[in-house]
Formats: C-alpha cells, structure tokens, sequence
C-alpha cells in the first residue's frame, strides 16, 4: 500500500475517490505536455493534482488554439483542445510564483504534499526558493520531479527544451519520412509530441518507484528526467542498431527495417498494411494469395531471406495485392493468420468498432458542461479508473483548495486576489 506523507486532517473531498493512488496528493508546477501529461496520469488513477498556474493567464497551452471547447449553448469558449488533452481531473489553483506570498503558498502546500512535479528551467525555481532543497525543508519525504529539455548537467542544461528540438537531436527524425533518394525524402518530426509524452510517462514511472522506496524508508527523493535523454531511450531497437552494427539506421519511409513485409499495399481501391512477424504469417499471405509456391522460394522462405531479397518480394506481392479490394482483404486476411489493417486518419480510429468497445472515448464533467476526452488504456480489475471532475477553468479550485487543504479563511484570501498573489 502507497502511503501519504503529509499530515492527516487536510483533505479535500477529492480524497474520497477510489483509484490505486488514492491518497496520494501532488502538487503540480508543471505546464505544456511533459508534466501536465504526468499529472494527468496521476489523476486518473486516483491522486489528488493541485496545479498550480499564473493569475490571468494560466497553462501556456490554454491559449494554443483551435479548436476551443464549446458551452451548453454551442458557443466557442477559451478552454483549448490542446489544454484539455492533458489536464483532466486536476485542480488549478492561481499563484503568483514571484511573489513571496505565492510562494509562501507553495511552501504550505508541499509540506501536505507527497510529490512535487516542475519544468521550469534549470535553477528558475531555486532562485524563488522553491527548489528541491527548499521544499524538502518542509517536508523530508517529498518527491520532487524536474523536467528539463537536457537534465540538471551538461553543456546544455541551461538551455530551452522543446519536444521539436529532443526529437531531432535525439535521432526520432532521422527515422521518419522517406529516404533521401526518394521523393519528399528527408527527416520528418512525429504527429504528436513524442518526446514530451513520453518523458511524462517516464515520470510516471519514476514517481511510482519513488513511492514505493518511501513506503520502505522514508526517504523523499529528487528525480531528474530529461526530454533528450527520454527520446534517446525511446530509439529502442533502432538504438541498438546503431550501437550492435556501428551505423544508423536509415529511413525506411513506412516499410519496417527488419521484417518483410511489413508495410502498407495498394489494392483495387485504396491500401491496406500487412504485418508478416514471422515466416507461419508469411506463408498464410501466401496461400491467401493463390501464391503457396512462394512461401517455397529459397529467397523467402525466411526473414533473414525476404530482408536481402525486398526488392523482388515487394514487387511481386503488390501485383497480387492489386486483384482484391481493401475491404475484402481486411475482412479476410486476419481471419487467414495474417495481421492486417486499415490506415484510418483520426476520426476513423475513434469509430472502429474495437475502439468504440473499448470506450476509447469518454466525456468528463465540466464547468461548461461537458468535454471529450481519451479514456486511459490501463484497466484495473479492482480499482478501476473513473473521471469524476474533466479539466479546470483557470483557478476554478482556487477558493476551495486554499480554504480545505491550507485553512484560509474567506478574508485572507479576498485580500490575496486583491493584492495580485491569486
């Protein structure tokens, strides 16, 4: 069991839920997607998140718009779809951080608080006093994450780091897009910020381990996680190439380096992709093709055979492929052992029937009434992941926080709004 470190007597009623962090409570300094996807995480399975923005402005990313939420009313609201993605179940509480009451704030929160979670630059926030070693002055066990573009060292780690700049010094681009030979080859970032998610995730990891090393200790810790340094380990396989060979990897545009065929085909009316795993898959596609012989060729009869003979195998799979329609080859082929699939832009995923099962879609409660969101894949056989609150308007929690968590009364913090600390 993960047990919280703060003092009893403090909780708001978001402590009720069920979830396998209940209990747990995290104050969140973090903003745009590495941190907020983290906390987001965290929230869903159950941790109470008190994010913390700026008065009058908030998470950068309420502004990166559209598209905007809509009200009850179909009115475009402030609430940007970008925001929304990475912050439901949250608290947002207004601090001025550069205020010594804001801070002093901040202060009072992370002695109740079991984690700590910011991506402010290198030092910004010890020049504040609110680094690691102020805020475990006030609570010894706190876990305290800092998400960086290139970690707490370096030549680097004075520098601004952006999800674009870890994916291209982080090897991600080079692998993606076609190679430089063929037309609109060259380099080409991922659709979604991959190095930003997948740091969030790590951090997610690491705050977990670090709880459980508390529950055995006592011991608080400090966590640095580097989007550079996260991308380079998300190269995996192609990593290892590199560093097993002694070259990189080239782009294979959307055919897989090591396995064939393992790519998209044109058929009658449009493409579908083929994932061939091993040689049982490949000769399945053969028969299903009215071709058995050449699962029999010495030239394909093996990965290792149909890698060093791609050229010929391609050519004559996209002839066959070319006789049946899509929708008659993916009806049939996963039937037959072979995996297969549609190439679906966004709103075809959501409506495939596997995803509609699954309720990949979900609608949270929000202040404006209602707002989708994309449910988390994890499911818990005994603490399953429920969205009692969607994301907060800026400050939306700001009152009650203050007033159950800190013990404010009304007066005090009227005259914090009035003064600009909230």
């Amino acid at each position: 069991m993960i047990t919280s470190s703060h003092a009893a007597g403090t909780e708001t009623s978001s402590r009720e839920r069920a979830g396998p962090l209940a209990g747990v409570r995290v104050l969140d300094l973090s903003r745009v997607m590495a941190g907020p996807t983290c906390t987001q995480v965290l929230a869903d399975l159950g941790a109470e998140v008190i994010k913390i923005e700026r008065p009058g402005l908030g998470d950068d990313t309420r502004q990166w718009g559209p598209p905007w939420l809509r009200d009850r009313s179909g009115t475009e609201s402030a609430e940007s779809s970008y925001y929304l993605s990475a912050n439901r179940g949250k608290h947002s509480v207004t601090v001025d951080l550069k205020r010594e009451r804001g801070q002093q704030i901040v202060h009072e929160l992370a002695a109740v608080s079991d984690i700590c979670i910011e991506n402010f630059k290198v030092g910004a926030l010890a020049e504040l006093g609110l680094g690691y070693d102020d805020l475990r002055a006030d609570n010894p066990a706190i876990i305290y994450v800092s998400i960086t573009g290139f970690g707490q060292s370096g030549p680097l780690a004075q520098q601004p780091g952006y999800d674009y700049l870890a994916q291209a010094m982080g090897g991600m681009m080079s692998l993606n897009g076609w190679p430089d030979d063929q037309p609109s080859g060259g380099p080409i970032r991922t659709g979604i910020a991959i190095a930003d998610i997948s740091t969030g995730l790590y951090a997610t990891i690491g705050i977990l381990a670090a709880l459980h090393h508390r529950n055995e200790t006592g011991e608080g810790q400090f966590i640095d996680l580097a989007l550079l340094d996260t991308q380079l380990a998300m190269l995996a396989n192609q990593g290892m190439y590199y560093l097993v060979g002694g070259e990189p990897p080239a782009r294979s545009g959307a055919a897989h380096p090591s396995l064939a065929p393992y790519q998209p085909f044109d058929t009658a009316d449009g493409s579908v992709i083929v994932a061939v795993g091993n040689d049982r898959q490949f000769a399945a596609l053969c028969h299903h093709l009215g071709r058995p012989e050449m699962a029999e060729d010495p030239r394909y009869r093996t990965n290792p055979a149909r890698n060093a003979n791609r050229s010929t195998l391609l050519d004559e799979l996209e002839t066959e492929f070319g006789r049946f329609s899509s929708a008659e080859l993916l009806a049939t082929l996963p039937a037959a052992g072979v995996p297969a699939a549609a190439v679906n832009d966004v709103a075809e995923a959501f409506a495939e029937p596997q995803a509609r099962h699954r309720q990949r879609r979900i609608d949270v409660p929000h202040a404006l009434g209602s707002a989708p969101g994309i449910a988390n894949p994890l499911h818990f056989s005994q603490t399953p992941i429920d969205y009692p609150k969607g994301p907060p308007l800026l400050g939306e929690d700001t009152d009650r926080v203050l007033t159950e968590v800190l013990g404010f009364d009304p007066e005090t913090i009227e005259q914090l709004r009035a003064d600009g600390t909230l």
